[in-house]
């Protein structure tokens, strides 16, 4: 086979101009396969309004994930003119169905003017939320909506009014949320500055028996009507800005009550996994042993030892209760069993807006391609 004088190839080839050669030896190489790959583009997660801050209105910029909970590959946005370049957005709940409907445009379609959504201003949640839904249409390729709160279902108004599949995925403190995000919860110690320190508070320190801080006073919530039960028969200091209760002292919320031995860790409404800073913040990473009336202890134990608190279902009556918590304060070789978790766990608060906005953009980052869409959201997070 050897090429004929004055020829560049061989017979044993097809025919091809020499130059057609050394353009496909020109080529790059596949990469080899331990060299390391590029790292993927950022995802784009938008916050559609700053929770609770006013619509439009994003007073600090966006959190470094990285920086503050090891998540990298972030690109996290509040300017609404790069809707199309995320690959989610997040729409908190409370913020969607006050105030006049403020939906993403249809994708492909103009921006609209105020006037031309036909703005009102409802004051029925459930009309409201209802009259948003004609704002909603077509978005960008593979965007993931994220219906987003960390209210109760009893202070998550105008949930049936929204349409069915109109959100992909969750993003609450339920534990079947698409994206989990719990107030708080308990890891392995690792560090010597894990929180709290040490495993035993100063009981040096602690001077009063029962705390609670309540923020809103209502005599039709169990928590209100439990409190007036336990305080005939164990004297309870209250404090906040309703009620009976005074002032917060200067010193702050953590270092009052790290000077109780126990404290009313009461939730606003029961409903499952509905654990809020009451316990984590309020009572374990100040050190007080929580007094928990919410969903049942079954509930709490699936984030909580059994040992680290003390539930209202337990006892029979709130002065089985006060019996109890009296005959703690008299044992302290008993009552310091209730700190045994601080042996092996320390806590974290969850940081707001910023640890959920983050934890979305790691959910994308890990979620693949597969659709989805919340076919009745107000039935499953009602239930």
């Amino acid at each position: 086979c050897a090429p004929p004088p004055g020829q560049y190839e061989s017979r044993c080839r097809p025919s091809r101009p020499a130059d057609a050669w050394r353009a496909a030896a020109a080529l790059p190489l596949p990469p080899p396969p331990w060299a390391s790959r590029a790292p993927p583009p950022p995802v784009g997660v938008l916050l559609w309004w700053e929770p609770f801050g006013g619509r439009g209105d994003h007073s600090k910029p966006p959190p470094d994930c990285w920086l503050r909970f090891n998540i990298s590959g972030c690109r996290l946005l509040t300017d609404r003119a790069a809707y199309g370049e995320a690959q989610a957005v997040l729409f908190h709940h409370r913020d969607l169905v006050r105030g006049p409907p403020d939906w993403p445009p249809p994708w492909g379609d103009p921006p609209r003017a105020p006037e031309a959504l036909g703005w009102r201003v409802f004051h029925d949640p459930e009309r409201a939320a209802a009259a948003a839904l004609g704002t909603s249409g077509p978005r960008p390729p593979g965007q993931r909506w994220v219906w987003m709160n960390f209210e109760s279902p009893s202070h998550s108004p105008g949930l049936r009014g929204l349409a069915s599949n109109l959100f992909n995925w969750t993003l609450s403190y339920r534990a079947d949320s698409d994206v989990f995000v719990p107030y708080g919860f308990l890891y392995p110690r690792s560090h010597p500055g894990d929180q709290p320190p040490g495993p035993m508070p100063p009981l040096a320190r602690k001077r009063g028996l029962v705390a609670w801080v309540v923020s809103h006073w209502d005599e039709r919530q169990a928590r209100v009507r439990y409190y007036h039960q336990l305080s005939r028969h164990v004297s309870v200091d209250v404090f906040g800005r309703a009620g009976p209760g005074r002032p917060v002292p200067s010193s702050g919320l953590l270092h009052t009550v790290a000077r109780y031995k126990f404290y009313l860790a009461f939730e606003n409404s029961q409903h499952l996994d509905y654990i809020t800073e009451k316990l984590w913040r309020n009572a374990l990473l100040a050190g007080a042993v929580p007094v928990v009336l919410g969903p049942d202890r079954a509930n709490y134990e699936r984030f909580v030892p059994r040992g680290a608190f003390i539930h209202v279902n337990d006892f029979p009556s709130a002065s089985a209760l006060a019996a109890h918590l009296l005959f703690l304060d008299r044992n302290l070789a008993v009552y310091r069993r209730y700190f045994h978790w601080r042996r092996s766990y320390a806590v974290h608060i969850t940081s707001f807006w910023d640890e959920p906005w983050c934890r979305a953009c790691q959910a994308v980052q890990t979620a693949g391609d597969r659709p989805k869409s919340i076919r009745n959201l107000a039935s499953w997070f009602e239930r």
